[in-house]
């Protein structure tokens, strides 16, 4: 059973037709080339990079049209921290080979319950760090990450955002929200999803401006925190 506590603003979810229309973007489909894209580029920032090896394992829409509609170059391009609009992602295939970046796609299209364009990302950095990242891409380059290794969160990368992974116990929260208002940070919405009481944890603060470059110093130094991953928009 996941949990989450939702402060500050409610925060909605409304797509208008100026949205549905996407970005610019090197490819047929907004959802299938503009939101992997976009997938990709928020996964890659929540690990230290640089990478060595990432797998995409592709659901539904994904799963069926990935290389005929360019959700492949899209999803990998995004990984190494190309725009939705950079003319690199054409050429992803190549530019990964040469940086030495192993990469594979594998779709499954035997979990049907799941977003149409859904895709997980495993990825694994060289001094052996893992991460898998779940997204999905809503349409018009809108998406959300649903997940976070094994814990469902929800983070749509429109805002400067801190992820603290850390145990589920009293004070972290409040540590957390001081660091940030000793640096003048003012918090736009913040979250906490969590698997169960007093286990591994996700804090999602997400802030009107860009956060401080070194906030994740600060905020690491309390013993309860494991990691803290700066997404700057």
């Amino acid at each position: 059973m996941f949990n989450h506590i939702l402060s500050g603003r409610i925060k909605m979810s409304f797509i208008s037709v100026f949205d549905v229309m996407g970005p610019n973007m090197i490819g047929p489909s907004s959802s299938h080339t503009a939101g992997a894209a976009r997938i990709g580029f928020l996964a890659q920032k929540m690990i230290n990079g640089p990478l060595k090896k990432v797998e995409f394992t592709l659901y539904g829409s994904f799963s069926r049209t990935y290389k005929g509609h360019g959700t492949d170059r899209a999803l990998l391009g995004g990984i190494m921290g190309f725009s939705t609009d950079d003319m690199r992602i054409r050429n992803s295939f190549e530019i990964a080979e040469k940086k030495g970046l192993e990469f594979t796609f594998t779709p499954n299209e035997l979990e049907t319950d799941i977003h149409p364009n859904t895709v997980d990302i495993h990825m694994v950095n060289e001094s052996g760090q893992e991460m898998t990242v779940r997204g999905e891409s809503l349409g018009g380059g809108k998406v959300r990450i649903v997940r976070i290794n094994s814990v469902q969160v929800d983070f749509t990368g429109e805002y400067s955002a801190v992820i603290v992974t850390h145990q589920d116990k009293p004070g972290v929260v409040a540590y957390i929200t001081k660091c940030l208002s000793d640096r003048n940070v003012n918090i736009a919405f913040m979250r906490l999803f969590r698997e169960s009481k007093g286990e591994i944890a996700y804090t999602i603060v997400e802030s009107d401006g860009r956060l401080p470059e070194d906030i994740g110093v600060t905020i690491r130094q309390h013993e309860n925190i494991h990691e803290v991953m700066i997404v700057q928009m």
